[in-house]
């Protein structure tokens, strides 16, 4: 099946919000198995909108919308799809209900008529009724076949949508299960391993395997189409297990979230916790490990040594400093360390780096160096990260190595 998002809002036209709906709903549809062939984005205009669905039923199966379900007279996407496509509407009370009900307990303040202009849907259709708003979406097909998703702009209400109806609507539209498995990889370019599996990614058909890039990792996504989930399960299971063998350590997970989630579930399961002090950061990786829920059982704290006052006050020799310099792996190995004793932690990680846009006179942009330290040894990576990458790569980039370093330590895998 080939979709294309169709996103409403003069808003995303002017660049006063950022279109983050069609980045979840493509990440969604390609793990059912569909296509995302095309994206557009139309302002809230009834001529302009009627011609972008003229386009997109004439070469996609399925048309998925966003935005324009809401009370004012800009919001026109319900009917205009409808019109365009040759469904009626009706008016649904029970949407009506849920409105009311919406305002009585105060979530939306007073409700006024023009409200009630959301309860019209489309004759057919299967509802998707609005768990953290006000606008129902919805699902059907088209006289012509073409299938259509309605959803809601803000992107709460529409994530929540997608997996509270949205895709058991999608996956109602075949007898087939689609089943994803992605093979999470760090260390190596997306050029060097698709140079190493070109020639099975060409031989696949079902099921398939893809790489996904992003910043230093590496996503592999194995897919099969069968009659059952168990049938694509023993489909991918072979493709699963040869790119584990081809990639060996690089892999460091299957479906999981992230480095940081792999190095916290291993933490966790050792009852082991670590601690870190960032440099060039900023704090990063404090960050990203305490967005997940649950990391206070393995993260001590974090300290942001910014300056050489603030290196030394942790416990970095003046002299290493004068030395060496601020960023050296002498620095490095002194920061691990420190902010492993001072905060009682089994591992101290620590970053100190360049990461621009100018030089600190004696190293090069994106010169940084992370280290692991542990009871036994402290290790280092010195890393290279190109003098043209701005300071959210190699920050980005630095914060990935170091959970690198933690998941292997860990492992007993080579660290550095």
């Amino acid at each position: 099946m080939n979709a294309e998002i169709l996103s409403v809002g003069t808003e995303l036209l002017l660049g006063n919000i950022v279109n983050t709906d069609a980045r979840d709903l493509a990440v969604t549809l390609s793990e059912l198995g569909i296509n995302v062939f095309w994206q557009t984005v139309v302002g809230d205009n009834r001529e302009r909108l009627t011609q972008a669905v003229e386009i997109a039923r004439r070469r996609a199966d399925l048309i998925v919308t966003t935005g324009g379900l809401g009370p004012t007279c800009d919001d026109l996407t319900k009917q205009t799809v409808c019109a365009a496509l040759g469904v009626e509407l009706y008016y649904d009370r029970r949407a009506e209900d849920e409105l009311r009900a919406y305002f009585r307990i105060g979530k939306g303040g007073t409700m006024t008529d023009n409200n009630l202009q959301q309860c019209w849907l489309p004759v057919g259709c299967t509802p998707f009724y609005n768990t953290c708003g006000t606008a129902p979406g919805c699902g059907f097909t088209a006289p012509d076949g073409t299938h259509v998703l309605i959803l809601p702009g803000p992107p709460k209400e529409l994530n929540a949508m997608m997996a509270h109806g949205g895709v058991d609507f999608l996956r109602s539209l075949s007898d087939e299960h689609i089943v994803s498995h992605n093979i999470m990889t760090f260390g190596m370019g997306e050029s060097r391993i698709e140079s190493m599996l070109r020639d099975e990614m060409n031989a696949l058909q079902n099921p398939t395997l893809a790489p996904y890039a992003k910043e230093g990792e590496v996503r592999l996504r194995v897919t099969a189409k069968a009659k059952s989930e168990a049938e694509a399960e023993a489909m991918m299971a072979p493709v699963v297990a040869d790119v584990q063998r081809l990639l060996g350590d690089k892999v460091y997970g299957i479906d999981t979230p992230s480095l940081e989630d792999t190095a916290m579930r291993l933490l966790l399961a050792r009852k082991e916790t670590f601690a870190a002090a960032e440099s060039c950061t900023g704090g990063l990786i404090a960050k990203r490990i305490t967005d997940i829920p649950g990391s206070s059982g393995v993260f001590r704290g974090g300290v942001t040594v910014y300056t050489n006052d603030v290196k030394m006050l942790l416990g970095v020799k003046p002299e290493t400093l004068d030395r060496y310099s601020a960023v050296s792996r002498e620095t490095a190995v002194e920061l691990a360390d420190c902010v492993r004793v001072r905060l009682g932690a089994t591992y101290g990680l620590s970053v100190t780096g360049v990461a621009g846009p100018d030089s600190d006179g004696l190293h090069p942009v994106g010169t940084v160096f992370v280290g692991l330290s542990t009871a036994e040894k402290t290790y280092v990576r010195a890393l290279q990260l190109g003098e043209k990458s701005d300071r959210s790569r190699i920050r980005t980039l630095s914060a990935n190595h170091a959970f690198d370093m933690l998941r292997r330590c860990i492992l007993g895998l080579p660290v550095e």
